[in-house]
């Protein structure tokens, strides 16, 4: 064999381990994305009840803000969650399933019944609804995220707006954050619902199912209420997160850790 060069199954082998070598840093950020598990916390249906929402700005932390479009006071709780630090996400309301629900859709829903334009005309007026708003989740949506149609156009839309989103999984047959990922639009799933059920001990309970999750596979996403329950728990259990060794982070920094660096950098280039 000619002097410095390599058989055939040489070179396949050494392909093979510059790809596991070059593979592996991305599988480990992204099965745990720093050196202690990360939680993020999305609070939700912001907007309507200033004292609560008041006392969840109060929360320690880098948490996230769902704030109902057209709300009476969106635009103050923006301006609030902004300056202490906090992200500030739409909370877009979608059609449930469930008809009887969709009367606590409030301002700003999409629903099935519209074309294109109008469904786009919404999501534009609710973006510019209040402002600080760096990213989208579904209020309710428990019918409309399992629409691929539907979904292919908000994502398109998110995408030029560089926006993120963040699937609340309202339904398990949700499609939104597998078609988001598809449109390269940084998006994540929520793990635990914290308040299903307002009492103090199922609020602890689901609190200690997120820190599980996180630390089983690196990071897990929590989505609760201002309810007076919630938020006694959340300012309880949140000044003691080293006792239960793990990190709460901001979702943008959530989407950056778990293999979504590559997405935001294109979702950027394309604005």
């Amino acid at each position: 064999m000619t002097p410095g060069r390599r058989s055939p199954s040489g070179l396949a082998a050494l392909l093979l381990l510059t790809l596991a070598v070059c593979a592996s840093p991305a599988r480990a950020d992204q099965q745990n994305p720093g050196k202690v598990p990360w939680i993020s916390i999305i609070i939700d249906d912001v907007g309507y009840r200033r004292n609560e929402d008041l006392e969840a700005m109060e929360l320690p932390g880098p948490l996230a803000y769902a704030i109902l479009p057209h709300s009476p006071h969106a635009a103050s709780m923006s301006e609030l969650a902004n300056r202490n630090g906090k992200e500030v996400l739409l909370h877009l309301p979608m059609e449930a399933l469930e008809q009887d629900k969709n009367r606590f859709l409030g301002p700003g829903a999409l629903t099935v019944d519209m074309g294109r334009q109008r469904f786009l005309a919404t999501v534009r007026d609710d973006l510019h609804a209040f402002p600080h708003i760096v990213g989208v989740n579904n209020h309710m949506g428990s019918l409309l995220t399992r629409v691929p149609g539907y979904m292919e156009w908000l994502m398109h839309y998110l995408r030029h707006s560089g926006k993120f989103y963040i699937d609340s999984m309202t339904s398990g047959e949700s499609v939104a954050n597998g078609i988001a990922r598809e449109n390269h639009v940084p998006s994540m799933r929520r793990d635990v619902f914290l308040d299903n059920i307002l009492t103090v001990s199922y609020i602890n309970g689901q609190f200690d199912e997120l820190i599980e999750i996180a630390k089983r596979k690196g990071y897990a996403i929590a989505i609760g209420h201002p309810h007076p329950e919630t938020l006694a728990v959340l300012a309880h259990r949140l000044a003691d997160l080293d006792a239960y060794g793990v990190r709460l982070v901001s979702l943008s920094q959530m989407l950056k850790g778990t293999g979504n660096r590559r997405q935001l950098l294109k979702a950027s280039l394309d604005r």
